[in-house]
């Protein structure tokens, strides 16, 4: 039987130190001298922002990144309602969108990397999955994210494009509470994005299928129109952008720009 599984994130309240400014020639990089950096991102953007705020810090000594990872939906409406962040990484444009159209963005997002779905079953396949068509079997134990959620939204897509109706038992709140059911064994298959295959390493398999390239998610980055620490903040969005940072994304199994 179907179950829905929220998951509701918080950010406490963050001390901020000042900002110095620069000048007028100054990159976002250079006026960056310190304080706190809220970024609000994608959980399925978990390992390498991790990694990557440990470089930020690195290269901007007195700077700390803080991290809020979720389903970028329930991100976005945590901003509307006035979480305090400096920079907002979402997993689909329509979340972004949302924030924009609230007022919370002005610049306008960046897309930084993609990403796309792929089928993630435990070591062994002992559901013996071989491709889509599985997830419309009864017999299978099958996982997918909530639809509102940007994996969820991608998997309708693909589903709709090859004529498919799944019967998941459950739909989790963002993509690695889906993952953690394949790894457990808890279910016989799974739609995650690649890279969440990738980073589970030789906890499942991944399978590819052809109909993954109807639903390739573009991921935005911007700084928050009121980012309590806006030089920090437009200078990790500027550092998410660079070669250094997009070699990490590669490493992972992004698609980079």
């Amino acid at each position: 039987m179907m179950r829905s599984i929220g998951v509701a994130l918080t950010v406490g309240a963050v001390a901020l130190t000042a900002v110095g400014c620069g000048t007028d020639t100054d990159t976002a990089a250079d006026q960056a001298q310190g304080g706190t950096v809220t970024v609000f991102a994608a959980a399925s953007l978990t390992g390498t922002f991790t990694e990557l705020g440990k470089q930020f810090e690195a290269a901007h000594p007195g700077t700390k990144v803080v991290f809020g990872f979720g389903a970028s939906s329930a991100l976005a409406e945590q901003i509307k309602q006035g979480a305090p962040v400096d920079v907002f990484a979402s997993a689909a444009p329509k979340n972004m969108q949302q924030v924009v159209d609230a007022g919370e963005i002005t610049a306008k997002p960046v897309t930084f990397v993609r990403n796309r779905l792929e089928i993630a079953v435990p070591q062994g396949n002992p559901g013996r999955v071989t491709g889509l068509a599985d997830f419309a079997k009864p017999e299978e134990k099958i996982a997918l994210c909530a639809e509102q959620v940007p994996c969820g939204a991608a998997a309708k897509t693909v589903f709709e494009a090859a004529g498919i109706t799944p019967q998941p038992d459950t739909r989790e709140a963002d993509v690695k509470a889906v993952l953690t059911k394949v790894t457990l064994g808890e279910v016989d298959a799974a739609l995650v994005y690649r890279t969440d295959v990738l980073a589970a390493g030789d906890k499942v398999q991944g399978l590819d299928f052809p109909e993954s390239t109807t639903a390739i998610n573009d991921y935005p980055i911007a700084a928050l129109a009121k980012a309590p620490n806006a030089a920090a903040a437009a200078a990790f969005v500027e550092f998410i952008g660079s070669d250094q940072a997009q070699a990490v994304f590669a490493g992972a199994g992004f698609d980079t720009p």
